[in-house]
């Protein structure tokens, strides 16, 4: 059986939460051209209304929120409900990055990214599912990380975080494909955003927030549920994941020189 798509945007209800910068701002852009209907969610108000601003007159609502907050994230989906009867895309994007490694392992920080990163999405996906499950259709997209195939350096924290959220995404593609909603699960490389702006490394395969946002709405648009990208370092990664740790580590500490 094959998960659903949304072969075209126009007129469709999509709540991105994290739409004020990077891929989330990339991403809301697109779809406010498409003619998509987009609920825009963040901590910082004044890029979302900019943001609602590039989009005709009622195509956007703007609804401020911080992830960590379950009252603000309620209050942000009822707004929705009243306006617009429903939604068809929830799009996770909101995370946060701080490099850590074991010389330096901050647990208050370590603590707040995974309730950003991986409580976040739970809290917004446990408000969408009862509606979605009543109407048996709707998408559930998730932006984690290719930081959760496999431990890296300067992701104590934040690779856990990534690779909860696939095992989060396996289940959820598990239990919602029966019941007529799509789940997908998207893994980008670097990219070009204020998170990775902190790294004082090389990137490989580094992309920008616009080729990311096309990446990722076209594999929705196709259905598939394992969004990863770009193919030539995701796929590296992926390779990775399958050999024996001790090979794993060499080529880790040869080519990643941080």
């Amino acid at each position: 059986m094959k998960q659903k798509g949304i072969s075209n945007f126009s007129g469709k209800r999509v709540w991105i939460i994290g739409a004020s910068s990077g891929i989330g701002e990339a991403c809301a852009k697109a779809l406010l051209a498409a003619g998509a209907k987009v609920a825009l969610s963040s901590r910082r108000v004044e890029r979302l209304n900019d943001i609602a601003s590039s989009g005709k007159p009622d195509q956007s609502l703007v609804a401020p929120l911080d992830v960590t907050d379950n009252v603000q994230l309620k209050n942000a989906y009822q707004s929705i409900l009243d306006t617009w009867g429903g939604l068809d895309l929830l799009l996770f994007v909101s995370g946060v990055y701080v490099p850590l490694r074991a010389d330096n392992f901050d647990i208050d920080a370590a603590e707040k990214t995974i309730d950003a990163n991986l409580l976040g999405p739970m809290r917004a996906v446990a408000l969408v599912l009862p509606e979605m499950l009543k109407k048996q259709s709707g998408n559930i997209a998730i932006v984690g990380s290719v930081a959760g195939y496999s431990g890296l350096p300067k992701a104590l924290a934040y690779g856990p975080s990534k690779a909860a959220i696939i095992n989060f995404c396996e289940t959820l593609y598990y239990d919602l494909l029966p019941q007529g909603i799509s789940t997908h699960m998207i893994s980008p490389g670097f990219v070009a955003t204020e998170a990775t702006a902190q790294n004082d490394f090389e990137m490989p395969a580094l992309i920008s927030a616009e080729e990311a946002a096309t990446e990722i709405l076209l594999g929705i648009q196709n259905g598939e549920f394992d969004i990863h990208f770009p193919k030539r370092f995701s796929r590296f990664l992926k390779f990775l994941r399958i050999l024996p740790y001790p090979i794993y580590f060499w080529i880790v500490r040869r080519f990643v020189k941080i």
